[in-house]
């Protein structure tokens, strides 16, 4: 076990520390200040004393811990009982980010414990400050924000390599391997669970998931299963790239080179290869454009279509996918979903149906419902909700004890079962497709997805193998920053707020919480048309200050002018 390291903020005569440094265990280094001068607490023999016994101590470790008592109130945290207005308290949260500490426990603070300690009051006075109801804030180091830049990629097509630059708004968010082998990540678990539970009822055979990317003459499947499913893909253009691959991979980063290779095997289909050099000439693969996957639905007819198809067993694929939507707490651009297909002769379809349907929400009521905690219990239930169609159900978890909005009806994926084969032409398919992310959140009780994309390594240490506790978040409390955001829109120009929503996570870096529509105005001599929107930013694993967040929303009002073809106002 690594050492602990303590440092105190605000000491009066140095008896806490004193106090404190005796019940520590030898591995422990403390370090403790005050704003006094040195000369004046040269005067005071108690003071020189105490200093004299805390100087062989330590200062601050990158995974040391910073603690602050305060009177009750003096915070201004939702810990303080009762909670003082803002402006009247010491903001502590705030003023701990400006120097990149997020607040990661707050516990009571017990003189008791001190034996010695004694409370020398306001600027070491003799009245003594009211510690009835004091707080001890401890604070630890944030991850700084990273300025990562979208990487230019590069995939190979037939013979013909291809670039690519990925979308601003999925930085850091490719390739992160939460489902692969070695991961211990929530998603993979949860996956793993499910798996292992359906395995002991059906025959499984899993696949391996393909590259995300999507070409062109592939988006019809996309419409048969989600009409509108296109207007949320992200598309991105390729380019002909004739560029040596030694030379553009120099230099890069091992990750990087991770990241070519995984989008090297993309083949293309035989409706979209080139048939002549005259085609080449013309350049008709010179801008073509792809999508990434935004639903695993995509894959159904390819997996049922295999030649290795076996009806009966259930087909399980697992991957990332992603999607343009606006911000919410339950909506993100990329996300892991688990597809499973079951195919069955006709004749069986309403028992087979019923049958995984049954073992399915058997298997989400149990991991959603449980207790955790000695005499706690949460209250979750899932629900099949059939739609109007006839063939496709929604999967809705009911849970009354859920996020910061207490929502009870959250759809984390649905059931087809109009899925038809040319080659099995006497089966029936039921396909099963599930967002991981929301159901990860749910078991765990993590109410922001951002934490499950979170490169802080505390983050993992929540979770022990085989178990399932609840999630005890590191940074409590983040302090949150509104503003306001208006613009003229053009007349000939359509105006899309998904696209606003998109542009504000990736200018933000996934700090813009919620966007709220405030107004609408038209000029009534001009009859231009401005829109007024309200931005919330909080983080939830790092330290976020004022002056960040008002370059951000500098840097956005440009983006929109640039990129939405809008006037600021």
């Amino acid at each position: 076990m690594a050492p602990r390291r303590l440092l105190l903020v605000g000491e009066g005569n140095f008896s806490f520390a004193v106090a404190l440094s005796e019940t520590l265990d030898p591995n422990t280094s403390l370090t403790a200040t005050c704003p006094q001068r040195s000369a004046d607490l040269a005067r005071d023999l108690v003071v020189r004393e105490n200093l004299r016994r805390l100087r062989e101590r330590d200062v601050l470790a990158e995974d040391g811990e910073v603690h602050v008592a305060l009177c009750r109130g003096q915070g201004g945290t939702p810990a303080d009982k009762p909670m003082r207005e803002w402006h009247n308290s010491w903001q502590v949260v705030a003023m701990a980010a400006l120097g990149g500490f997020i607040l990661s426990d707050v516990h009571p603070f017990n003189c008791k414990a001190l034996p010695g300690y004694k409370c020398t009051g306001y600027r070491s006075q003799d009245k003594s400050f009211h510690i009835e109801g004091a707080l001890n804030h401890i604070f630890t180091r944030s991850l700084p924000f990273e300025s990562l830049q979208p990487r230019i990629s590069r995939i190979k097509l037939g013979d013909q390599w291809f670039s690519f630059l990925e979308p601003e708004v999925l930085v850091g968010k490719l390739n992160r391997g939460f489902l692969e082998a070695p991961s211990c990540h929530p998603i993979k678990t949860i996956n793993e669970k499910l798996i292992a539970e359906l395995g002991k009822a059906f025959p499984l055979k899993r696949l391996k998931c393909s590259s995300p990317l999507l070409l062109q003459g592939d988006a019809s499947v996309l419409t048969s299963h989600n009409p509108d499913i296109l207007s949320t893909a992200f598309w991105v253009s390729l380019h002909e790239d004739n560029s040596n691959f030694e030379s553009l991979t120099s230099g890069i980063t091992q990750y990087m080179e991770d990241f070519l290779v995984s989008f090297s095997e993309l083949s293309l289909p035989k409706s979209a290869r080139r048939d002549s050099k005259e085609e080449a000439h013309e350049g008709t693969f010179g801008q073509a454009k792809v999508c990434l996957r935004p639903s695993l639905l995509v894959h159904i007819q390819a997996v049922i279509q295999a030649p290795d198809f076996l009806p009966g067993s259930l087909h399980i694929l697992s991957g990332p996918v992603f999607q343009r939507c606006c911000i919410s707490p339950f909506t993100m651009p990329a996300f892991h979903e688990t597809l499973y297909i079951l195919g069955f002769n006709k004749n069986l379809k309403d028992s087979c149906v019923q049958s995984l349907l049954d073992h399915l929400k058997g298997i989400l009521d149990n991991l959603l419902t449980q207790t955790w905690l000695e005499g706690s219990e949460r209250s979750s239930s899932v629900e099949f909700v059939f739609q109007p169609t006839g063939e496709r159900y929604m999967i809705t978890v009911k849970s009354q004890n859920f996020g910061p909005d207490c929502v009870k009806d959250l759809i984390i994926g649905s059931v087809t079962t109009s899925a038809t084969s040319v080659i099995h032409k006497d089966q029936c398919f039921v396909c099963v497709c599930m967002n991981l992310d929301l159901l990860a959140m749910l078991v765990w009780d993590i109410s922001d997805w951002r934490m499950l994309w979170t490169s802080d390594s505390r983050f993992l240490k929540n979770f022990a193998p085989g178990k399932i506790e609840p999630f005890k978040s590191y940074s409590l409390y983040p302090p949150y920053y509104v503003h306001d955001i208006s613009f003229w829109l053009d007349e000939k120009k359509r105006f899309d707020e998904v696209e606003f929503h998109t542009l504000a996570r990736a200018v933000s870096q996934d700090t813009v919480i919620s966007i709220q529509f405030l107004s609408r105005f038209q000029h009534p001599k001009t009859e231009q048309v401005s829109l007024c929107y309200r931005l919330t930013y909080q983080t939830c694993d790092k330290a976020l200050t004022q002056k960040q967040v008002a370059s951000m929303q500098s840097q956005l009002r440009k983006e929109i002018q640039q990129r939405l073809h809008v006037t600021p106002r």
